[in-house]
């Protein structure tokens, strides 16, 4: 079953919020109170996917506000050379800094993330600095839920959402839930669940739409059936290693396994997932062929060092989804 886009459009995708630095621990399996050591990557959700996206062939752009200094530049002239249209990303004037990400690789299945987000620029965006002409050029707009987490970026955020509705640009919400950015769950659940009914298609893990739901045990049926309800037509959720489902308006379910792989940490799987999984739907590949693209990405980047740098070629995905048959 395929996903229809408005072939018209000059982008595949573009993406809006968050672009920051990562700096990933090269001492693995010791605390990051004895790591000494970090290599510099290009970070941030939705800067991710663009990424991941532009490396798989798609014509992509982003919007975001960059801070004027050292690590702005360095994000924009990355993403740029990666394949990602830049001309949107705002500079900031007032001070702001880029957003920071420390990360620990204590083992496999015990990585964190120390994260300084306090008057970073991509929070900053505002409303009036959104170029309604540039979003209506894309078949999706990308909103990832960490945007939605402060103003003015969140009313920039909500504003796009409404452009590329009436503009016939399919809004797709990559959940994105990092609680350390929110005040509470129930903030969170105001503002995921506005954006959510606003969506053409959804993506995050069971764990991400409980918090949208402000729910412990929320189920994959009301999830849907409440989705259903506005505007979705497809919501993917994800289950870790137990693998991933798509739900239909039609009705149809789509299902795929994990990829097994020798993980290095766990960090990067979702971005790597969104930019496969959309890659495949805007192909023409069909939504469980988009399944099993999005998880054999994540499968790959988990394996590696870093997110961005990490991000898959076509041939890759394809090598491993023939090879794991």
């Amino acid at each position: 079953m395929n996903y229809t886009f408005n072939i018209d459009k000059e982008f595949d995708l573009i993406a809006i919020g968050r672009a920051c630095i990562d700096l990933n621990a090269n001492e693995y399996n010791r605390p990051m109170e004895e790591t000494m050591t970090f290599t510099k990557y290009v970070g941030g959700s939705p800067a991710n996917v663009a990424i991941g996206s532009a490396k798989l062939g798609l014509k992509v752009g982003f919007i975001g506000k960059l801070a004027d200094d050292q690590h702005g530049r360095f994000i924009e002239s990355y993403m740029r050379e990666a394949g990602v249209d830049t001309s949107n990303m705002i500079i900031d004037q007032e001070g702001h800094k880029t957003g920071l990400a420390f990360t620990e690789i204590k083992s496999p299945e015990e990585c964190s993330i120390l994260m300084y987000r306090d008057n970073v620029a991509d929070l900053h965006l505002a409303p009036s600095e959104l170029d309604e002409e540039y979003i209506k050029k894309s078949k999706i707009l990308l909103v990832s839920g960490t945007a939605l987490a402060k103003s003015p970026s969140r009313e920039a955020v909500l504003k796009a959402v409404s452009l590329a509705k009436r503009n016939d640009v399919k809004v797709v919400f990559e959940l994105d839930y990092r609680p350390y950015t929110w005040n509470s769950i129930e903030e969170t659940s105001v503002y995921y669940s506005l954006v959510a009914e606003q969506s053409d298609i959804l993506i995050g893990t069971r764990d991400e739409y409980n918090v949208m739901e402000n729910t412990a045990k929320g189920t994959n049926e009301e999830t849907v059936r409440y989705l259903f309800k506005h505007s979705a037509d497809l919501v993917v959720i994800k289950h870790g290693v137990e693998g991933s489902c798509a739900y239909a308006k039609s009705g149809a379910i789509f299902t795929a396994k994990s990829y097994k792989t020798k993980v290095l940490k766990t960090f990067g799987a979702g971005d790597s997932y969104a930019s496969a999984f959309l890659y495949a739907l805007v192909r023409g590949k069909g939504i469980e062929s988009a399944l099993k693209f999005g998880s054999a990405s994540a499968s790959i980047v988990v394996s590696k060092h870093s997110s961005s740098e990490a991000m898959p070629v076509a041939e890759e995905i394809e090598g491993l989804i023939a090879e794991r048959v």
